[in-house]
């Protein structure tokens, strides 16, 4: 996605040659314009799948979710990562470790809106180590759900994520595939390489 990309290399900031500061437009200040044409980008790229839940985790993907929900005019459900009072029901779980916050969390969902029926599709910020979205697929696992595919809205495709899941023979679409990045410059894998 050509204007996602540009805006990364406009407005991101490489702290390191793994960490990418997206704040600006993405994650803390939210341009929702760019974010309903990243859902409706992954509705055009999963719309022949049939899709009946988009599935996040809270709280960077839950925008890109819901554009993607809204697209493909079906509920999103976001993992939570803390079990509110409110949340007494059975819930599907899953440990999960932040790298950007550096601790392991439980996700978990409840078992009243994930079903075996469900036709899944999971979307997030970012894919780097993978440990989010194996988490969810877990959870899809446990909860007998189709899981069609996960969404990446930026792909750090230098780290390990992509390779843990595509070995589960899980389906990836990154709308920004980052092959390296470091203060001076970042290199996109497609299309050619943009400079700031």
């Amino acid at each position: 996605m050509r204007e996602l990309q540009e805006r990364i290399v406009r407005d991101g900031k490489v702290l390191s040659e793994t960490v990418l500061k997206v704040d600006a437009f993405l994650n803390h200040q939210v341009d929702p314009q760019l974010t309903m044409k990243i859902g409706e980008r992954f509705a055009e790229l999963f719309r022949d799948q049939n899709v009946t839940k988009v599935v996040t985790i809270e709280a960077s993907g839950i925008h890109f979710a819901m554009a993607t929900a809204f697209a493909l005019g079906v509920p999103f459900i976001y993992a939570k990562k803390k079990k509110a009072v409110t949340l007494t029901e059975e819930v599907y779980a899953a440990p999960v470790h932040s790298f950007t916050r550096q601790e392991t969390y439980q996700i978990s969902v409840s078992k009243q809106y994930l079903h075996a029926d469900d036709r899944v599709l999971i979307v997030d910020d970012f894919l780097a180590t993978g440990a989010a979205l194996v988490g969810l697929t877990q959870i899809m696992k446990d909860a007998g759900a189709h899981l069609v595919g996960i969404g990446a809205v930026i792909e750090k495709s230098f780290q390990e994520g992509r390779g843990l899941l595509e070995k589960e023979g899980v389906r990836i679409e990154s709308l920004a595939r980052i092959k390296s990045m470091s203060p001076s410059g970042i290199e996109f894998m497609e299309p050619a390489a943009i400079r700031a």
